[in-house]
């Protein structure tokens, strides 16, 4: 009977290279994946702009939302249209 393997942590990669040099040979099923979560890239260049007034509470809150998120409020305030744009 086989041993069961108990899930690798993942090693630290510190670039790109290592990172593509890791999973082109790695065998991922070996790894704990359980803390990745999903990540949005964004690739497409922001050429345009929005200038709009809002109450500053509602600021702060959007500020307070995003940090949370680990995000910039402006990118968080891009999410929330996109996501709305995105439900019809």
């Amino acid at each position: 009977m086989k041993a069961k393997h108990s899930a690798k942590p993942m090693p630290s990669l510190r670039s790109d290279a290592e990172a593509e040099a890791f999973v082109s040979t790695a065998d991922l099923s070996r790894y704990d994946l359980s803390g990745f979560e999903p990540m949005n890239f964004e690739i497409e260049p922001k050429t345009a702009a929005l200038n709009m007034r809002l109450p500053e509470p509602l600021l702060q809150a959007l500020k307070r939302k995003a940090k949370a998120r680990g995000i910039p409020y402006s990118r968080y305030v891009r999410l929330l249209l996109e996501q709305d744009l995105n439900k019809d």
